[in-house]
C-alpha cells in the first residue's frame, strides 16, 4: 500500500495532508525519514511513525458533528496557543482532523473524523458539497450585487463557482444573507463579500450537505449516526462501510 494512503486510512490525515507531512519530513519509515511520493509499504510488517508517534494502523472510524464556538482555530497545533477545536472532544482518545476549516471568528457546524479518504472526498472540489452560512453584513447589497454574488466573484484565486444567495432580512441598515458554496477555499464566503463591498460582520455555518446544528449548543457536538454515515458516504461515490 502506498504510504500516503496508508497514513489516510489510519485516520492520520486527509491524504493530501498526508502527501504535506511526507514532504514536510515528518513520515519515517523503519526508522528513516521519507520525503518522495509513492513508496509503499506493508501494513503490520513496515514501521511508521509521524512525529515520532507510531500509526497503528486503520481502527474504529469515528465521526463527530461539533458546534463550533468562535474563538477557536481548526488546526491540531496553533503556535499562538489558541483554543483549538480539538480541546473540546476530550472524551474522545481516537486522533481526530477537521473536515475543511472555519476560521478563528467563524461559528458553526464543524465535522471532525479519523477518516482520511471521506475527508478527502468531502473536502475536494469535484464533490461539490454545499455548505450554508448565514452571513450578517455591512450594508444592504442591491440586485445587481446579489446576482454578481450567484454568478461568481473574482478573487485573486479566481473566479468563485455559482453560488446560492439570498437576504434573509435586513435590521438597522444591515443585512442577514444566507448563502450556499460549494467549494473550499480559505475564507470565501468573507473575501466575496468584501469584494462587493459588504463585509462580513458575523460569520456561522449552519449546514454542511444534509447535517445541521439541530439540538446542539455552541462548544456540544454529537456522533454521526451509521446512517448519516452511510449517506455522505453515498454523496462522495464511497462503499459503506469503510474498509
Amino acid at each position: 500500500m502506498r504510504l500516503q494512503k496508508y497514513l489516510a486510512r489510519a485516520g492520520v490525515a486527509s491524504r493530501r495532508h498526508a502527501e504535506e507531512m511526507i514532504r514536510a519530513g515528518r513520515v519515517r519509515v523503519n526508522g528513516q525519514i521519507v520525503t518522495a511520493m509513492g513508496l509503499r509499504i506493508e501494513p503490520g510488517q513496515d514501521e511508521v511513525t509521524v512525529d515520532g508517534r507510531p500509526v497503528t494502523g486503520p481502527g474504529e472510524k469515528i465521526y463527530v458533528l461539533l458546534y463550533k464556538p468562535p474563538g477557536y482555530v481548526t488546526t491540531v497545533s496553533d503556535p499562538q496557543g489558541r483554543p483549538k477545536v480539538i480541546d473540546l472532544v476530550k472524551d474522545i482518545t481516537a486522533r481526530l482532523y477537521p473536515v475543511g476549516r472555519l476560521d478563528y471568528a467563524t461559528e458553526g457546524l464543524l465535522l471532525l473524523t479519523n477518516d482520511g479518504e471521506l475527508t478527502l472526498r468531502l473536502t475536494h472540489p469535484r464533490y461539490r458539497i454545499p455548505k450554508t452560512y448565514l452571513a450578517l453584513v455591512k450594508g444592504v447589497p442591491d440586485a445587481n450585487t446579489i446576482t454578481h454574488l450567484r454568478r461568481g466573484v473574482k478573487l485573486e484565486d479566481g473566479l468563485t463557482a455559482p453560488s446560492g444567495v439570498r437576504i434573509r432580512r435586513v435590521n438597522q441598515g444591515n443585512a442577514l444573507l444566507e448563502l450556499t458554496l460549494r467549494e473550499g477555499r480559505k475564507r470565501e464566503v468573507r473575501r466575496m463579500l468584501a469584494t462587493v463591498g459588504h463585509p462580513v460582520i458575523w460569520l456561522k455555518r449552519i449546514k454542511f450537505a444534509f447535517l445541521t446544528l439541530k439540538g446542539l449548543k455552541p462548544g456540544e457536538y454529537r456522533s454521526l449516526t451509521p446512517a448519516e454515515v452511510a449517506r455522505l458516504y453515498r454523496l462522495v461515490g464511497l462503499d459503506f462501510p469503510p474498509r
